[in-house]
């Protein structure tokens, strides 16, 4: 089985978004983003993605483009209502209501050998944390500052955690660290 890594953006100062969960300076220019040899390489080797509820509704039930076209497993108490825009033979999208244990394990099924990432929301990156369930954290920063806003990492789980820098990526918007946590 291939690896779960948490994939997230923040700000310099630790925010995922600011004060009214605005993301936009985070992603200056996402076509360029997309485009990078960094961004297609985490493309190829994702086999499925465990993305929380909120991250869903930012999307509002249209992933017609979404750049990882495999299983989508998405966290959630409850099942939203509608129609399901973008989904075809690869990318497939399944809510997940009985834990966080139940989604990995269904990604991890239909991964195989491919890596499963966790995208978008730090609920869910916390969650995999605590239960222990990530390999590696690969952390985009963008030279911005929020103040305030969601932070990504919650103090109860930087205490447990131990990591290794293992690569570094640096663009002209962006600096790209991965990290291996030490269990």
């Amino acid at each position: 089985m291939g690896k779960v890594i948490i994939g997230a953006t923040i700000s310099l100062d630790g925010f995922m978004n600011d004060r009214h969960n605005d993301i936009s300076r985070l992603y200056p220019d996402f076509e360029a983003l997309r485009s990078t040899e960094m961004l297609q390489e985490e493309i190829r080797t994702t086999g499925a993605v465990v993305m929380g509820r909120r991250s869903y509704d930012m999307a509002e039930g249209d992933l017609t483009g979404y750049e990882y076209q495999v299983p989508i497993f998405v966290l959630t108490h409850t099942i939203p209502e509608g129609e399901i825009k973008g989904q075809n033979d690869k990318l497939t999208v399944t809510f997940v209501t009985d834990g966080i244990e139940s989604a990995f394990e269904q990604a991890k099924n239909a991964a195989g050998e491919k890596q499963v990432t966790v995208v978008g929301g730090a609920n869910t990156a916390q969650q995999c944390l605590r239960a222990g369930l990530a390999d590696e954290i690969h952390m985009g920063v963008v030279p911005v500052l929020f103040g305030e806003g969601l932070r990504f990492f919650d103090p109860l789980v930087n205490e447990q955690l131990q990591l290794e820098k293992i690569r570094v990526f640096e663009s002209p918007t962006r600096t790209d660290l991965w990290f291996r946590i030490v269990k």
